[in-house]
C-alpha cells in the first residue's frame, strides 16, 4: 500500500525559497549580500530549520523580479501551523485520522539534481557499500559533487528503506557557522524520526541518547544522509547499530578513525563529463551558444577545473542570462569565484598553523606535481615533518596524489593557495621559497648527473644551498627514471629562475641536464636553455661561468647541426678556460672542438686534439672520459682505413677500468675486425645495441644499429646489413633530427651498391651531397662523391670522373699532401 506523504508548510516554503535562489545563480553567501540578509539566517530559511519574517521573502523574490504574493498563503501556513478555528459552528470539520494511525514517512532528503551527469562507477561504489556495508563515506575536495551523489543514490534506496529518508546538514564546512556538535545532531535525527521527547533521556552525556537513536532507527528501514561532515568525532555515534538502515556520509576530509566505513572517493568529473554538464545544466539544447563559440567554451572548462560546483555556476549565469555571449562568462569567471574562495577558505581554516603555511607555500611551486622532498624544500622543514603534513592535506583533499610519492594541487585549490600566500607571507618569505625550491632542483639535478656518468663530469654546485636532504639515485637507471619523471617540472623550474632573475641556477640547471639530453631528448630544447644560461652568465660577469655557458651553447649547437655557431661559441670559450687553469674544462673542450673539426674534414688536428683530451682527462681524474677520448681516435682512425690501428685503440679503451665501458670502444673494435673476427665483432656490437637501449639513447641505439650494418656487410652479408641500416634510419625518423643523417648515409649507401641496390645508392648518396654542405661536413661530402664514382663507372664513366675529381679535391683541401686519402667510412 502506498502511503501518501502529508505536506509540510514550511518544507515546501523552504523548497521554493530554493528554487528562487536557483533562478538567481549565486551561491548563499551572495544572495545574502544582495538581500541584505545574514548567510546564516538565508541557510536557516533555505533549509527549513526557520521560517522567514515576510520582508526576507519580499527581498528574494524583488531580487529575482519574480510576484511574492502567491507565496503569501503558504508563509502564513508555515508561520502559524495551527489550524485556524471554524468560522461558524455549522462548519463540519474534516475527519480526524484514527488514535493509532502511524504518522507519515519523514522524507527530508533535498530535491535530485535533474542533470546528474557522469558518476557512474562512483554510484555503483556508494551502493554497492551500502548493500554490503550499510554506511559508506564519500570524501573528495570542494566543490567536487560529494553531496549530489548522496542524494543521488539517496533517492534511488527510497524504495528499498520507505520509513524515512533523513537528510542532515552538520555544517562542518559552512562559512560563518560553527559544525553542529553530536548531541544537536541526535536531537535533530531523533525528532525527525518523530520520537516523542519523553523517550529521550534529558540527562547524561550523549552517548544516552545515541542509544536512543540507534535502537529507534533499528525499528525502521530508514537511509540517511550525513552531509558536510567534519570530522569522524563529529559522526561517530550518529551510524546505524542494529537493523536494516543505512547511512550515506559525505566529507571534505577522509574519515579514517571509521575504519569500519567503506570509502568512495570523488575527483574531478573527466574532459567529456565536464562538457556535458555544461550543457546540460545551462540549457544549452535550447540557445546552442556553446557550439557557436568552442574555443570561449573550452576556456570556460578550464577555469572550472573539472569541478561540479564551479561547473554549475558557471551554466547558472548563462542560463538566466540569455543575452550574455560565451566569452562575457569567461570574463566574468576570470575576476575571481568567491564561492570558491570560501569554500576553500573553510577547508583550509580546519588545519593548524604550520599546515596552512605549507598548504601556501605549496602554491609557489612552478611544476605540475611535486614530491616530499620538494615540500620539505619549500618549507624548510624536515623530510619527515613535510610527509606528516602532506597526509593531512591529502586527507582534507586539498592536495591530490596522482602517483606514489607524487602531488599535486588542483588548479583552483593552487589559485587559492597563491592567493592565500600573498596575504599572509611577506615577499621576502615568498622569495626566499622560491629559491629553496631553486636550490633542490639544481643540487637533486647534479646529484642525479653524478649517478649518470655518460659525459665528462660536472664541476660542483654554487648556486644557492643544499637542501637539507635529497632523493638517493643508487645508480643511473635511478636517476633516469628521476629525470623523465621530473622533466616538465625541471622546465617550470628553469623559466622561475629565469623570471626572478636567478642567474647562477640559470647558468647550471641545464649543464646538469646533459646527460639526459644526450640520452632522451633532442636539441632544440637544449639550445633554448643554453642560450638563456649564456645570457645569465653575461649578466654575472663571471669568467668561468661565462667560459663554460659558451662550451656549452657550443656543444648544443654542434648537436643540432649548426657547425659554424658552434665554432663561434668554442672559439669565444677557449681563451676564457685557458684563464682559468682548470684541466677539466679544458679537456672538456679540447673534446669539444676535435669533434667539430673532424666533421669538418680535418685529419690530422683532430686526432692530436683526441690526444691531448685523454692526457687532460687523465690529469683530472676521470679515467671513463680518458676512455672515450681514447675510443675518439680509434673512430677517427677507422674511418680513415687504418683498421689495426683503430683496433688496438678500442682495445686500449676497453682496457680503461670504468663502471661504463666506453660505448664507441665498442662500435668501432666490431666495425674494424668485422671481416676477419665476425664472431667477435658481432659480439662486440650486440653489447653496444644493449647498452645503448638501456641506456635510452635513441641517437647511439641508431648508430650502433648502422655500424652493425657496416660489419655484416663487411661479413658478406648484405641483405642483413641492409635492414640494420633500415631499423637505423627509422629510429632517426622518429626523432625528427634529419641532420644525424649525415653520419650515416654513405655507410648505407655503398651496403646499398654491394646489395646491387645501385639506383638506392645513388639516391642515399646525392642526399649526403645536399645534407653535407649545409652542415658544413666536408668529409662526409667528399666521400658521397668517391661512392657516386663508384657506383657510376660501370654505365657512365663520365660522370663518374666528374664526381671523383670532385672528391679528389675536397680531400685535397681537407687532408694534408703527405697523408693518404681516406677510404670510403667503412
Amino acid at each position: 500500500m502506498v502511503v501518501q506523504q502529508r505536506a509540510y508548510p514550511q518544507d515546501e516554503l523552504a523548497s521554493r525559497l530554493r528554487l528562487i535562489q536557483e533562478l538567481s545563480g549565486l551561491g548563499v553567501r551572495a544572495l545574502a549580500r544582495d538581500t541584505g540578509l545574514s548567510s546564516s539566517s538565508l541557510s536557516r530559511y533555505l533549509s527549513g530549520q526557520t521560517v522567514p519574517p515576510w520582508p526576507a521573502v519580499l527581498e528574494l523574490c524583488r531580487l529575482v523580479k519574480r510576484d511574492p504574493r502567491p507565496l503569501r498563503p503558504l508563509w502564513e501556513r508555515a508561520n502559524n501551523p495551527l489550524p485556524a478555528p471554524p468560522k461558524t459552528s455549522r462548519q463540519i470539520a474534516p475527519p480526524s485520522p484514527p488514535a493509532d494511525a502511524p504518522p507519515p514517512p519523514r522524507n527530508d532528503l533535498p530535491r535530485d539534481v535533474p542533470d546528474f551527469t557522469g558518476r557512474e562507477q562512483a554510484l555503483a561504489d556508494v551502493l554497492a557499500a551500502v548493500a554490503s556495508d550499510r554506511v559508506v563515506a564519500i570524501d573528495g575536495m570542494a566543490g567536487v559533487g560529494k553531496t549530489s551523489l548522496a542524494v543521488h543514490a539517496a533517492h534511488q534506496l527510497t524504495d528499498r528503506y520507505p520509513d524515512a529518508q533523513l537528510y542532515l546538514d552538520l555544517h562542518g564546512f559552512t562559512d560563518g557557522r560553527q559544525p553542529l556538535d553530536p548531541d544537536g545532531a541526535i536531537r535533530a535525527l531523533l525528532a525527525a524520526l518523530q520520537v516523542p521527547s519523553e523517550k529521550v533521556p534529558q540527562e547524561g552525556g550523549v552517548e544516552l541518547r545515541a542509544a536512543v537513536w540507534r535502537s529507534e532507527l533499528a525499528r525502521v528501514r530508514a537511509v540517511v544522509v550525513l552531509d558536510n561532515v567534519a570530522d569522524a568525532a563529529q559522526v561517530s555515534h550518529l551510524l546505524p547499530g542494529a537493523g536494516e538502515s543505512v547511512a550515506i556520509i559525505t566529507s571534505r576530509n577522509r574519515l579514517l578513525e571509521l575504519d569500519e566505513v567503506p570509502p568512495v572517493t570523488l575527483d574531478v568529473l573527466t574532459a567529456e563529463e565536464s562538457a556535458e554538464l555544461l550543457a546540460r545544466a545551462s540549457g544549452d539544447a535550447r540557445t546552442g551558444r556553446l557550439a557557436k563559440e568552442p574555443d570561449q567554451t573550452a576556456e570556460v572548462l578550464r577555469l572550472c577545473g573539472n569541478l561540479p560546483l564551479a561547473l554549475r555556476l558557471a551554466a547558472a549565469r548563462l542560463r538566466h542570462r540569455p543575452g550574455w555571449s560565451i566569452g562575457i562568462l569567461v570574463e566574468r569567471m576570470a575576476e575571481g569565484a568567491s564561492e570558491f574562495d570560501t569554500a576553500f577558505g573553510m577547508s583550509v581554516r580546519q588545519l593548524n598553523r604550520d599546515q596552512r603555511r605549507l598548504f601556501r607555500l605549496l602554491g609557489l611551486i612552478p611544476g605540475s606535481t611535486f614530491t616530499d622532498y620538494v615540500a620539505a624544500a619549500v618549507a624548510d622543514v624536515p623530510l619527515r615533518t613535510a610527509r606528516t603534513m602532506l597526509e593531512d592535506l591529502l586527507d582534507a583533499h586539498l592536495v591530490q596524489q596522482p602517483a606514489e610519492g607524487r602531488y599535486r594541487l588542483h588548479d583552483l585549490v593552487r589559485q587559492h593557495a597563491r592567493q592565500a600566500t600573498v596575504e599572509h607571507d611577506t615577499p621576502a618569505d615568498r622569495d626566499r621559497a622560491l629559491h629553496r625550491i631553486l636550490d633542490f632542483y639544481v643540487h637533486a639535478a647534479a646529484a642525479a648527473d653524478a649517478a649518470m656518468p655518460f659525459l665528462s663530469p660536472t664541476r660542483a654546485v654554487s648556486a644557492g644551498s643544499p637542501p637539507a636532504e635529497l632523493p638517493h639515485f643508487p645508480g643511473r637507471d635511478a636517476a633516469f627514471f628521476w629525470y623523465v619523471t621530473e622533466y616538465t617540472n625541471l622546465m617550470s623550474v628553469f623559466y622561475a629562475a629565469v623570471e626572478a632573475g636567478a642567474h647562477t641556477h640559470v647558468c647550471e640547471l641545464p649543464r646538469f641536464m646533459r646527460t639526459f639530453f644526450a640520452r632522451r631528448c633532442g636539441t632544440t630544447h637544449l639550445n633554448s636553455l643554453f642560450e638563456q644560461s649564456l645570457s645569465a652568465a653575461q649578466t654575472l660577469d663571471d669568467p668561468r661561468q661565462l667560459a663554460e655557458a659558451h662550451s656549452d651553447l657550443g656543444f648544443a649547437r654542434y648537436n643540432a647541426g649548426r657547425m659554424t655557431e658552434a665554432a663561434a661559441a668554442y672559439a669565444a670559450a677557449a681563451p676564457l678556460i685557458a684563464a682559468a687553469g682548470d684541466p677539466l674544462p679544458r679537456a672538456e673542450l679540447t673534446m669539444r672542438c676535435a669533434q667539430l673539426r673532424w666533421d669538418e674534414g680535418n685529419i690530422e688536428e683532430p686526432l692530436e686534439l683526441f690526444r691531448q683530451a685523454r692526457d687532460l682527462y687523465t690529469t683530472s681524474g676521470c679515467p671513463t672520459s680518458a676512455a672515450d677520448a681514447i675510443a675518439s681516435e680509434a673512430w677517427a682512425m677507422l674511418q680513415l682505413g687504418h683498421r689495426p690501428e683503430a683496433a688496438q685503440l678500442a682495445r686500449e679503451a676497453l682496457a680503461v677500468p670504468t663502471e661504463n665501458p666506453s660505448l664507441q670502444a665498442q662500435i668501432t673494435l666490431g666495425v674494424a675486425i668485422a671481416a676477419e673476427e665476425p664472431e667477435e665483432a658481432l659480439s662486440h656490437l650486440n653489447t653496444a645495441l644493449t647498452l645503448a637501449r638501456e641506456d635510452g639513447h635513441k641517437h647511439n641505439e641508431a648508430w650502433c644499429l648502422n655500424c652493425q650494418g657496416i660489419a655484416l656487410r663487411e661479413m658478406g652479408r648484405p641483405q642483413e646489413a641492409l635492414a640494420s641500416h633500415q631499423a637505423a634510419f627509422t629510429l632517426l625518423d622518429d626523432l625528427f633530427e634529419p641532420h644525424w643523417k649525415i653520419h650515416f648515409l654513405n655507410s648505407y649507401a655503398q651496403t646499398s651498391h654491394q646489395a646491387d641496390l645501385p639506383t638506392q645508392a645513388l639516391t642515399l648518396y646525392r642526399e649526403t651531397l645536399t645534407l653535407a654542405p649545409q652542415l658544413g661536413h666536408r668529409f662526409e661530402e667528399a666521400m658521397a662523391h668517391q661512392g657516386i664514382a663508384e657506383v657510376l663507372d660501370p654505365t657512365d664513366p663520365t660522370a663518374a670522373a666528374e664526381h671523383r675529381a670532385a672528391a679528389e679535391s675536397l680531400l685535397a683541401e681537407i687532408t694534408p699532401s703527405t697523408s693518404p686519402h681516406p677510404a670510403i667510412p667503412g
